[in-house]
Order: structure tokens, then sequence, then C-alpha cells
């Protein structure tokens, strides 16, 4: 198998990792992608990103009150 975070997964296609990343483990090496893509777009003086492991994605709140969403124009 291979080992990613000192997690041992095992040879062929992994859906999803404990970091929210979807691999491909061969004898000769492992290739993974984010699940995720990350917020550029958003009103940075007001709000705050936290990565929400559960959906393997980041949230935009505000910094005022982390229970409100700001909104993301854009994400990489």
């Amino acid at each position: 198998g291979c080992i990613l975070d000192g997690k041992l997964y095992p040879f062929g296609e992994i859906a999803r990792t404990e970091n929210c990343f979807r691999c491909s483990c061969s004898q000769d090496a492992m290739r993974c992608c984010s699940l995720f893509h990350t917020p550029t777009g958003y009103d940075k003086e007001n709000c705050k990103v936290i990565f929400n492991k559960k959906s393997c994605d980041y949230d935009v709140v505000q910094k005022s009150d982390p229970s409100k969403e700001c909104f993301v124009y854009s994400r990489v």
C-alpha cells in the first residue's frame, strides 16, 4: 500500500482520504488531488476562511459571527 500522513492506504483508488484528497496508489507512486477549492474572492476584511472536514471544503464566514456565511465570488 501507500502511506499518507502516517496512514496506510491500499493499492488502487482511494475516493477520499482523511485530509480530503482523492488518490491513486500504485507500487510506483501515490498521486493525489484535492477535493476542495480554495476561496480567493471574498470580503477579506470582514470574513475569514475555515476548513470544513465534514464537507471537504472551505467555509467563508463572518469574523464577527462565524454562524453566518459570506458570499464567495471566486475559488481556485
